[in-house]
């Protein structure tokens, strides 16, 4: 047989051997995919972290312990209000005071009574994580906290004070780090001001009026009063700085007595002008009204304490010593 021929039959041999393993291996592939899935090896769920307990403890020394990061804030003080949209809360922010208008957003909020009358009922019907509230409202704290709802109480009595109270928000919010950058840049902004009046040689007194419903006996600032800190830091002597409260009232007979050499009108949004304070029986003679050194000021800024403050330390600054700002 020549050699080409049996080369091919060889071949041809082979094959007819390897088909059948090939159809084999093939059956049993397809045998292998229609039988049972293995069976998969349990995976154990995952934890859930518990939420983290907060433990505050507020301007009153009451301890709160908030849990989780409150989703739902109620205020009861525009200048808790105000801390809170300042800290990029405004959208969580459920109920508000009457007297809650800074920023324009707040006035859209649902209203929850005033310092003076509270509706607790509104309050809970809003179902809030956290309510922060001023001195003062010893009931409302009380009924809170028998519901339940972690109520903080913010009151601070100086600049420090304002301060520290963001921070403390900050913690019990969740906005720690938006805390310390706003109080960063409040503290620039007053050590501006503290720096420009450390040098002064004259320190101006002034009359700061907040309520003169009886023009004769007006309402002042004294010791304690953010006033009377915006004034001092701002190179000014307060007239009344050794009253024996931070808010009194003085004679027009005491007014006149100190003789004050600037007029600061925190009452202006209620009708009182330089005008007005001119013709006071008596009050020509004071320096402020012979020289017209009479200013008007939003008393939000020098009252609510907040971030606004210290718009109204500039603002005071700027009435005081407006050479150090030209």
């Amino acid at each position: 047989m020549p050699r080409n021929n049996k080369h091919t039959l060889t071949t041809m041999k082979r094959a007819r051997y390897a088909v059948p393993f090939l159809l084999l291996a093939l059956a049993l592939a397809v045998l292998s995919a229609c039988g049972p899935a293995p069976t998969p090896t349990p995976v154990p769920p995952t934890a859930t972290a518990p939420p983290v307990t907060v433990s505050i403890t507020d301007d009153t020394g009451r301890t709160i312990e908030i849990v989780g990061i409150p989703e739902r804030l109620v205020s009861f003080a525009p200048s808790n209000t105000e801390i809170l949209f300042a800290l990029g809360l405004g959208d969580k922010v459920v109920g508000v005071s009457d007297f809650c208008d800074y920023p324009e957003a707040a006035k859209a909020i649902e209203r929850v009574g005033s310092y003076f009358e509270p509706n607790v009922e509104k309050v809970f019907s809003l179902s809030p994580d956290l309510v922060l509230a001023p001195t003062g409202l010893p009931q409302l704290i009380a009924k809170l906290e028998e519901l339940g709802v972690p109520a903080m109480i913010l009151a601070p009595s100086d600049m420090e004070g304002i301060l520290a109270d963001i921070q403390l928000v900050g913690k019990a919010t969740g906005t720690e780090t938006e805390a310390e950058v706003l109080v960063y840049e409040m503290r620039e902004r007053i050590a501006v001001v503290t720096e420009k009046a450390a040098g002064v040689k004259e320190r101006p007194r002034v009359f700061c009026e907040i309520d003169a419903t009886d023009p004769s006996r007006p309402w002042t600032t004294g010791p304690g009063s953010f006033m009377d800190a915006m004034i001092g830091l701002s190179g000014g002597t307060n007239v009344a700085a050794d009253a024996e409260s931070p808010w009194v009232q003085l004679s027009a007979e005491e007014i006149i007595a100190e003789d004050p050499q600037l007029i600061i009108l925190a009452d202006s949004k209620y009708g009182v002008t330089a005008e007005s304070v001119r013709e006071r029986p008596g009050w020509e003679v004071i320096t402020a009204v012979k020289e017209g050194a009479i200013y008007d000021i939003d008393d939000d800024l020098i009252s609510r304490p907040g971030p606004r403050i210290v718009d109204g330390l500039v603002t005071v600054a700027r009435i005081i010593h407006p050479e150090l700002f030209e």
